[in-house]
């Protein structure tokens, strides 16, 4: 049986159905899931996509983390269900507290979308137990406000604990030490600016996001992930 994997949909997501699509390319059963929704039963994964949540009023993430399903995606994670967010999605993650850091404006105040390579710092996460450490990805990027930012002390805590999952070879934001992706203390709860379901088939440009929906779906057969609640 396919992993489920729920795509969660906020007023203004638009990368949703990219991401059941490529979450089907590698073997898993992506299913949609409205922001109001109260429940994750019968999931195996979760998925917050890019996008525009609530038209990013406020700053990106700062309504979407009050959405009822929310409070279903804070328990999936205290129970071990990986959790990804993806562009708007990691946003969100960081706003809900359940990423350490945040995402402010690009340097330059520039929206950026091109092709970046990514190097795998970590395999120990939900997002990467498929990849090779060290690993450069060709993946694209596509967004305003992705520039990483935590103090000091954040960084030098996400950096002793491995939490780093991600790094630019070229920065393009002026993100904190080149910082791209990162993981909680668990690593079950990953996000990630660029977008590696728009890099799931050579016809793409790049199949290099395959591996990463692979772990994915590999973090969801866990018994970790499987002992989440109803």
């Amino acid at each position: 049986m396919s992993e489920r994997v729920g795509v969660v949909v906020f007023p203004g997501s638009n990368c949703e159905f990219d991401v059941v699509e490529a979450v089907g390319s590698v073997g898993g059963d992506g299913n949609l899931v409205w922001h109001g929704d109260t429940s994750l039963a019968g999931f195996d994964a979760v998925v917050l996509p890019g996008g525009f949540a609530h038209g990013d009023y406020l700053r990106p993430g700062a309504i979407a983390r009050f959405s009822p399903i929310m409070d279903a995606v804070r328990d999936f994670a205290a129970a071990g269900g990986p959790v990804v967010g993806i562009c708007n999605g990691f946003q969100i993650l960081t706003e809900a507290g359940l990423l350490p850091g945040a995402l402010q404006k690009n340097a330059g105040n520039k929206f950026i979308c091109h092709p970046v390579q990514l190097r795998v710092e970590s395999i120990n996460s939900a997002l990467t137990n498929a990849a090779e450490l060290g690993a450069i990805l060709r993946i694209p990027v596509n967004h305003g406000e992705g520039n990483f930012t935590c103090d000091a002390a954040t960084l030098r805590e996400i950096e002793a604990k491995g939490q780093v999952v991600f790094r630019y070879v070229e920065n393009p934001n002026g993100s904190m030490s080149d910082i791209a992706g990162v993981a909680n203390e668990a690593g079950n709860v990953v996000g990630l600016m660029p977008h590696p379901e728009r890099a799931s088939e050579e016809l793409l440009g790049s199949a290099d996001g395959r591996v990463l929906l692979e772990s994915l779906l590999g973090a969801a057969t866990t018994p970790l992930a499987r002992s989440r609640p109803a």
